[in-house]
């Protein structure tokens, strides 16, 4: 299965989300926490798409556009708090 991770940021919060069909089936939120931090606070998959690895691939691209952007992530979200304890390659960013 073919998608695209997007991302979508104010000043305050943003959201990494996959959308199929028009219709929006993963989604990561965060806060912007000043200038150098994410705070990741929820993941969410439809049910359909469960156990597919889409909530990997949303902390995966967070993971890739802090370190593009220098900063780092503090995993508030249970789910991807668990993604950084499977992947020590990840926690470079933490």
């Amino acid at each position: 299965m073919s998608y695209e991770v997007k991302n979508q940021e104010s000043d305050t919060k943003g959201s990494y989300y996959v959308e199929i069909d028009g219709k929006r089936v993963a989604e990561m939120t965060y806060s912007v926490a000043g200038t150098d931090r994410i705070i990741i606070d929820h993941t969410d998959v439809s049910d359909e798409y469960r156990g597919s690895g889409m909530g990997e691939k949303l902390v995966i691209k967070a993971v890739e556009d802090a370190r593009k952007k220098g900063i780092s992530i503090v995993p508030l979200c249970p789910f991807a708090r668990s993604v950084f304890s499977k992947h020590e390659e990840l926690r470079d960013v933490l």
